[in-house]
């Protein structure tokens, strides 16, 4: 099966934002998830609520958020968009040890929110990378992917 061709290069192989004022307006979402590590007296930090910084999974909610409205300044190729909705889990996860991150974001537009949603759980990533590395330097950030979008005439797609 040949793969679709790539829509941000024109017909001489350059960089260009794709037109979509053809497209029609779609209800459309996508939800996207990553994952802090972090050793379990880092985690301890967060769930008591005595990292230095403060609230980091509450802070960390903002960042995502702000991140996904500004992802078309962050992503050269990306559309502005309106975006309607979006929503921010973290949990803790002792058995990883570490913060599972999820966002969904929702518009009424002509083209996905997909990369909004990646922006928002990487933006959230940095920030709980950030607020506590004082007190690990060795934490990884993991696993982020889109894991369903909705809308627009590709459709859903579910992650496996």
């Amino acid at each position: 099966m040949t793969p679709p061709p790539l829509t941000h290069f024109d017909a001489d192989g350059q960089a260009h934002m794709v037109d979509v004022s053809g497209k029609a307006v779609t209800d459309r979402v996508a939800l996207a998830e990553g994952f802090v590590r972090m050793t379990p007296q880092t985690l301890a930090l967060v769930t008591s609520g005595t990292a230095k910084k403060g609230d980091v999974l509450g802070i960390a909610r903002l960042a995502g958020i702000m991140g996904a409205k500004k992802t078309s300044d962050l992503i050269p190729l990306c559309h502005p968009l309106p975006i309607t909705k979006v929503a921010l889990e973290l949990e803790p996860q002792p058995d990883l040890p570490g913060i599972r991150i999820a966002a969904t974001v929702k518009t009424g537009g002509q083209t996905g929110v997909e990369m909004e949603a990646l922006t928002a759980v990487s933006t959230a990533c940095l920030t709980v990378y950030d607020m506590l590395k004082a007190a690990e330097k060795g934490m990884e950030i993991t696993g982020i992917r889109l894991l369903r979008k909705e809308g627009g005439k590709s459709g859903t797609y579910e992650a496996d």
